[in-house]
């Protein structure tokens, strides 16, 4: 039975003309002399988020933490909404590396989000030399663990304006801002304003086999470099993966594809009688009795799908097809009750 894998939009392998561009890219020494196909991509991805410069990195978790210890000191507090990747899916290293201290805010601006009057609740009012100081407000677009949910424009600069005005520096963990982008009809650059970094991810969706991007002020971006060395990032004939970051690149007009088969997952699992909300972009999560159960009985007929709290995740992506939406749904049918039921 061949397996039907949603786990995450990670899964997916090069495509031919991605491992042509590969095999072909220019290179050069990049801890040196900077690679040439790195330094395109960089720019290109600069221009796209409109920002002054960006820098390649291995991992999206290394580019948040990298703009993390840009803006913290020993001790600073940061904000972030709760459920954010850098809060519970980096392993601590924000506070162990970057010496934050991590403050979640519940999602009152809406689903993966904070109000900016929380912002300004929180951070504020000026305590006593030994209160914590809060420095740094992260954000998500899209949130993960809410379901991929986006944050419109309007309300990303509401946040943004209301960080500002409470002197706190704002990051935008961006690694699936591609989707966002695609399910608002917007820019790129109209999600990254008023933020000082931004983190964006070339293997969520985009069919790169590894890389990111931290992204902002050419002075940031050369101590940034610096930083990506400290944590053994040293990159040499990085072309070869940045050949891939540029392909994927032009994945960007199919994304909305992935969420129309999200919709259609989601619509055919609500008619088999899955409590869930319809997504807004290519992540279904879906309410069962018993998660590690359903991922069980699911596994068993094939179905590949993740834990996301008290919820099951799917996720859509370049490497499934309708055809394999509509096949997964056939298999589910039988034992929907039962997944449903734990």
């Amino acid at each position: 039975m061949e397996r039907l894998d949603f786990r995450s939009d990670t899964v997916t392998r090069p495509s031919p003309e991605m491992r042509r561009a590969m095999a072909e890219a220019e290179v050069g020494d990049d801890v040196l002399d900077h690679d040439p196909t790195l330094a395109r991509l960089e720019a290109r991805v600069a221009e796209l988020l409109g920002v002054e410069a960006s820098l390649w990195v291995p991992s999206g978790s290394m580019g948040n933490l990298i703009a993390l210890m840009l803006h913290l000191e020993r001790g600073d507090r940061f904000l972030a909404p709760a459920g954010a990747h850098v809060l519970s899916s980096e392993l601590g290293t924000a506070a162990w590396l970057a010496g934050g201290m991590p403050e979640a805010l519940p999602w009152e601006g809406g689903p993966g989000r904070p109000s900016p009057e929380q912002v300004t609740k929180i951070a504020g009012v000026v305590g006593p030399y030994y209160a914590l100081r809060t420095k740094l407000l992260c954000l998500e677009n899209t949130h993960n663990v809410a379901g991929g949910t986006v944050t419109p424009p309007d309300a990303h600069l509401a946040l943004t304006r209301a960080a500002r005005a409470a002197g706190l520096l704002v990051h935008l963990d961006g690694a699936r801002i591609w989707h966002a982008a695609a399910a608002l009809d917007c820019s790129l650059d109209a999600l990254t304003r008023g933020v000082d970094t931004v983190q964006v991810c070339l293997s969520k969706g985009l069919g790169a086999p590894v890389g990111s991007l931290v992204c902002g002020r050419k002075e940031a971006m050369r101590a940034a470099r610096r930083l990506r060395k400290m944590l053994g990032g040293g990159v040499r004939q990085g072309g070869v993966l940045g050949a891939a970051g540029l392909v994927a690149l032009d994945y960007l007009p199919r994304i909305p594809e992935d969420h129309a088969k999200a919709q259609s997952l989601a619509v055919g699992l609500r008619a088999l009688g899955f409590d869930l909300e319809m997504p807004e972009t290519n992540i279904v999560r879906v309410r069962v009795s018993d998660a590690g159960r359903a991922i069980e009985q699911l596994q068993a007929i094939g179905v590949l799908v993740t834990p996301s709290g008290d919820a099951i995740r799917f996720v859509t992506h370049r490497d499934l097809s309708e055809v394999d939406v509509r096949d997964a749904l056939e298999r589910i049918a039988p034992i929907a009750a039962q997944v449903i039921a734990g």
